[in-house]
């Protein structure tokens, strides 16, 4: 039966795709000229992304919180990050942002060149010239009113344990002035083998966005301090998650 499963995933996953694919480029095509932030495309991209869970008989997801974001606001978003299955989960937030990901997604065939076309931000973290310019690109997407989407962790937690937060994001926040919003996910880690794409079993996967922290009460702290303060509330939700033994989330 895992074999089965593992085939039809695969199957949604190639379909889907090569369905969505043409669709985005087209869109860019025809948008890039009134729709500066691209929204339109991050709409599609979104359901696109949303298919490859909404379509899975082996995970479901419930999310909560959308209320606490304003859909008119540009944030720097930050969350936790446990697997690859994380991004389309947070695609189904439905709220305009730009991803900051390693610049080898990007040349992933059909969903990096997606990540492309949406105008995305890569980084190469062992590249001081790289940082810099992803810090520039953030920079220039929040003025132009796209919220950031960030992994601190800076890469996944096969055990679904919090790491350790870098803190690139939250330099942006303080620079740019922006709120933070902290989004905590769990449920995603041992979605897939650890080598390979085959799914390993069956998951729930909760995602809650917690209310923004605004600027005003971080515009006296260091980045250390703004990290360690942030990395401390998602860790707390994350231990209130996991302690409810009747989960009451609302799913899409």
């Amino acid at each position: 039966m895992s074999y089965l499963v593992s085939i039809y995933l695969f199957f949604i996953f190639v379909a889907v795709s090569l369905v969505f694919f043409p669709i985005a480029v087209i869109l860019r095509v025809f948008t890039i000229w009134f729709d500066r932030r691209l929204a339109i495309l991050h709409i599609v991209s979104s359901v696109w992304a949303s298919c490859y869970t909404w379509l899975s008989p082996i995970w479901s997801v419930a999310i909560t919180g959308r209320e606490n974001v304003d859909r008119n606001k540009a944030y720097m978003m930050v969350c936790n990050h446990q697997s690859m299955l994380d991004i389309p989960v947070i695609y189904r937030i439905f709220f305009h942002f730009k991803w900051v990901a390693k610049a080898s997604l990007f040349k992933t065939p059909i969903i990096g060149w997606n990540l492309w076309l949406n105008r995305h931000i890569k980084i190469e973290r062992s590249s001081t010239k790289s940082q810099r310019k992803m810090l520039r690109k953030c920079a220039e997407h929040i003025q132009n009113g796209s919220s950031v989407m960030i992994f601190p962790e800076g890469t996944r937690s096969r055990t679904g344990d919090l790491g350790a937060f870098k803190e690139g994001a939250f330099l942006i926040a303080l620079q740019q002035k922006i709120d933070i919003v902290p989004i905590v996910l769990d449920g995603s880690a041992g979605a897939f083998l650890q080598k390979g794409f085959f799914p390993y079993k069956k998951r729930k996967i909760y995602l809650h966005i917690l209310p923004p922290v605004p600027y005003e009460t971080i515009k006296d702290m260091g980045v250390r301090q703004v990290s360690g303060h942030i990395r401390a509330m998602i860790s707390d939700e994350l231990t209130r998650m996991r302690s409810l033994s009747n989960k009451t989330y609302n799913t899409l």
